[in-house]
């Protein structure tokens, strides 16, 4: 069954984000939702979620929905097999109902309710619920450990991967997934991609990851000049289709321009003369030709550029010697040495949990190992981006955005920063709002800001693309590709991985390894 909708709209106050959509996902199809922070991917999807009103049109869907659910604090005090199976309504509150008439003095109206209910459980499959939640966890990477425990008790990112495996379970005639890779490792979204390819239904799914989105979907609907266009294809192919209509669209603009001119020279020559039934035919042609204006996309890149300090590092960067960590009888890390070059541009990779925060971190010298030593180079500057964006920006401050940029840099003038925020896309009024009430993406595109101001020649990221959207990631793709310095970082996204790393260091199952040479060759010499 379609999802439809019907005449869809939503705006705040004056503001409109998208009006009279009408549009169907169809089964079999699974279609990115794309478009900048802002457009109302997430919105759009809260309103087919039932989650929030329009402000017009209806929604149709199927009867069952998977969902991937962003309330995970409501999940804290349930059973990890016991979340999962939430994902099939019908079948939990049908279980949920059984256990509790168990509670009570059997009636002969409690043994027939019962009778009711072990008969939806038998039509839900309910006998081999905790098998199948337990197959969909193992393939998410969640171990066997955690099955029996409360949700608050495991990792959060763990906790994560648990509210997606809610979404699949039960075999859902529609998925509905927002950021679904968020929290994966490469592992786990490779069998998420495996997973949604198999899938039969509905997908619809937002993605920061453009190679995901590449891989796993058949139509883009993406939100741009207040409506929702369809496209055939994955991402990149959508990318080519809308630059080419537009390109079109305003070379057809030119044309009418220029013939309209030449109807108006007309006019303008023979309007008092004597050739008036030809000048009225040239006065409604040009009233045909009259263009209309094209709608102005919604689309913006950040531009990034980080340029090296004048001051040149030594030859070697940073030297690490046997180094080891351990939490506790959690060993990350055992006897790993490494040099890092000058002008080195290394992805580090792995799957989540394995020490790659550790390391970078030790790398820097802001964690000092257990055992062995790390040597920071000569006339060494750093600009590090943490993981958790809390480190370096407080939450919880009334300090606006142009404030705490003008911390990064002493003797720095207001029209520098405010350069660099237009850049990173905070313009107008945007570059007062408080660091408290801002997104995740924009956070991450202010952090990115007080780096281009920063004095550095060499850049430590931790996973730098968590929460930016497709074009601010494409966009930090080129500002460390093109950057002249040395850089390490922390990623799971292949396209900047693919495009920036010179060498890998790779957490693999019998140790950490390092790869000389850009992640494809490293795929290759994976699968020999």
């Amino acid at each position: 069954m379609a999802i439809t909708l019907n005449k869809v709209s939503k705006s705040y106050g004056s503001r409109v984000l998208f009006a009279d959509v009408t549009a169907s996902f169809n089964e079999g199809n699974r279609y990115g939702l794309t478009g900048p922070n802002g457009a109302g991917k997430s919105t759009l999807l809260k309103i087919i979620m039932g989650f929030e009103d329009a402000t017009n049109g209806s929604v149709n869907l199927p009867d069952r929905v998977g969902i991937l659910r962003q309330n995970i604090e409501d999940y804290r005090d349930f059973r990890v097999l016991d979340v999962v199976i939430m994902g099939n309504k019908r079948l939990w509150e049908a279980l949920q109902e059984r256990d509790t008439l168990y509670e009570v003095e059997m009636t002969d109206d409690v043994g027939m309710r019962l009778g009711d209910l072990e008969g939806i459980i038998a039509e839900e499959d309910g006998y081999s619920a905790e098998s199948e939640a337990e197959s969909v966890l193992i393939g998410m990477g969640v171990s066997n450990h955690y099955f029996e425990q409360k949700m608050g008790s495991i990792p959060t990112d763990l906790q994560f991967r648990v509210l997606l495996c809610q979404a699949l379970f039960g075999g859902p005639q529609a998925l509905l997934l927002d950021e679904p890779t968020n929290h994966l490792d490469l592992d786990s979204i490779g069998w998420l991609e495996k997973l949604l390819h198999d899938y039969k239904g509905t997908l619809i799914v937002i993605s920061h990851d453009r190679h995901f989105l590449n891989s796993i979907t058949t139509h883009i609907a993406d939100i741009d000049y207040g409506t929702i266009t369809m496209y055939p294809g994955n991402y990149d192919q959508m990318v080519l289709s809308k630059t080419n209509s537009r390109e079109g669209a305003e070379l057809e603009i030119k044309s009418k321009e220029k013939k309209i001119a030449q109807l108006q020279d007309f006019v303008s020559k023979f309007g008092a003369g004597t050739r008036a039934s030809q000048v009225q035919s040239r006065v409604r042609e040009i009233e045909r030709l009259q263009p209309e204006k094209l709608k102005e996309s919604n689309i913006q890149r950040p531009y990034i550029r980080f340029i090296p300090s004048d001051k040149q590092p030594g030859k070697i960067i940073v030297k690490a010697e046997n180094i080891s960590k351990a939490y506790g009888d959690l060993k990350v890390i055992k006897g790993f040495s490494l040099e890092i070059e000058r002008g080195d541009k290394i992805g580090i990779i792995g799957p989540n949990g394995c020490g790659k925060t550790t390391l970078i971190k030790m790398l820097t010298g802001l964690m000092e190992p257990d055992k062995g030593h790390v040597e920071l180079g000569h006339n060494l500057q750093i600009s590090y981006f943490p993981q958790n964006h809390h480190e370096l920006v407080d939450n919880k401050t009334d300090d606006q955005a142009f404030d705490w940029l003008k911390t990064r840099k002493t003797g720095i003038y207001d029209q520098e920063i405010r350069g660099v925020l237009g850049k990173m896309l905070f313009g107008g009024d945007e570059a007062f709002k408080k660091v408290s009430a801002l997104s995740g993406g924009e956070t991450g595109r202010l952090i990115i800001a007080g780096i281009m101001l920063s004095t550095h020649n060499t850049l430590f990221m931790d996973e730098p693309n968590n929460h930016l959207d497709l074009e601010a990631v494409s966009a930090l793709a080129w500002g460390l590709d093109e950057y002249k310095g040395t850089a390490i970082f922390v990623s799971h996204d292949r396209d900047l991985i693919g495009t920036v790393a010179t060498k890998i260091i790779a957490f693999e199952k019998d140790g950490i390894h390092i790869f000389d040479g850009p992640y494809e060759e490293y795929l290759e010499s994976k699968k020999g």
